[in-house]
């Protein structure tokens, strides 16, 4: 018996970072949008926990119970006072270590499968909160659609959405990770004062009303500047997913993958075409959102 829960990557159309805070995390107001690329995760009964992956990078995929959707089949076995005997096997299309929710997104689908699994019955306010406890991003993995992330991003308010944008997303040749990277905004803070984010009424605005163009005006993300500075190159890769026709581009959430927002589903394989011929990537998606979160297939 198996059970296979399908989950899609995110990008940050807003992401405001606050000031580090004593526990060393981040006050952030993070607009998650659910975009059309999905990781699946198949459970199924097993002597013991395992984790296996295939798919673009599987080979940087932690195996271990590092990797978030071991540590899920743990959080939930450990509620129901059960055994984590199970065989979770990934199947990658999210970008590795992209800046895309990945690793939260397996963690969430994990949790979803296992529950489905062993009968768990576990309600959706249990499955959040074991969300919250897994990481920052994997309670929105969970929920999909668009939504406004607080605290530090696990507090979730769902978001409307007018209409459908479309993306394109360049792959780096390398990745980043995301500790390093706020270390890195704490580095560049040093010496001025952080203030505190908030969601951006322009952004909600364009989301509510389907606007590509309000959107474009008013995407940010203040880790940018952090994984610039630690990845230069990827200047590049923006300023020719621009010369390509992209309404904007922005690097997704801690990096390195560089998300580009286009008019429309012609304009973005055109932008798209653009990026693969400026040769400043690896390789180049696209995906429309907003999209469900994670699902029982």
């Amino acid at each position: 018996m198996s059970v296979t829960v399908r989950v899609p990557a995110k990008v940050n159309v807003q992401l405001a970072v606050g000031a580090a805070r004593p526990d060393g995390f981040h006050d952030l107001a993070n607009v998650f949008l659910a975009v059309g690329l999905h990781d699946e995760v198949t459970a199924a009964l097993a002597a013991e926990l395992r984790v296996t992956c295939a798919g673009p990078d599987a080979d940087q995929v932690p195996l271990d119970r590092t990797n978030l959707a071991a540590r899920a089949a743990e959080a939930l076995a450990a509620r129901y006072g059960r055994e984590p005997a199970v065989h979770l096997h990934i199947a990658k299309d999210i970008p590795v270590a992209g800046g895309m929710a990945g690793g939260s997104a397996d963690g969430a689908a994990a949790l979803l499968a296992c529950d489905a699994l062993w009968g768990t019955g576990a309600g959706r306010d249990e499955l959040l909160g074991i969300c919250a406890e897994l990481g920052s991003d994997v309670p929105f993995s969970l929920v999909g659609g668009a939504a406004l992330g607080t605290g530090r991003g696990e507090v979730l308010t769902p978001l409307d959405v007018g209409g459908t944008f479309h993306w394109v997303f360049a792959r780096a040749s390398r990745g980043l990770s995301t500790p390093a990277v706020f270390r890195e905004f704490d580095r560049l803070a040093e010496g001025r004062a952080v203030p505190e984010p908030a969601a951006s009424q322009d952004v909600l605005d364009a989301l509510a009303k389907g606007d590509p163009d309000g959107l474009a005006a008013a995407l940010s993300n203040d880790l940018q500047p952090a994984a610039l500075s630690l990845f230069p190159e990827l200047a590049g890769t923006l300023a020719a997913g621009r010369g390509a026709g992209a309404l904007a581009a922005l690097v997704s959430g801690s990096g390195p993958t560089t998300a580009f927002l286009a008019r429309d589903a012609a304009s973005a394989r055109e932008v798209a075409e653009g990026l693969r011929a400026s040769g400043t990537c690896r390789s180049v998606r696209v995906a429309a959102g907003p999209v469900p979160g994670a699902t029982v297939v």
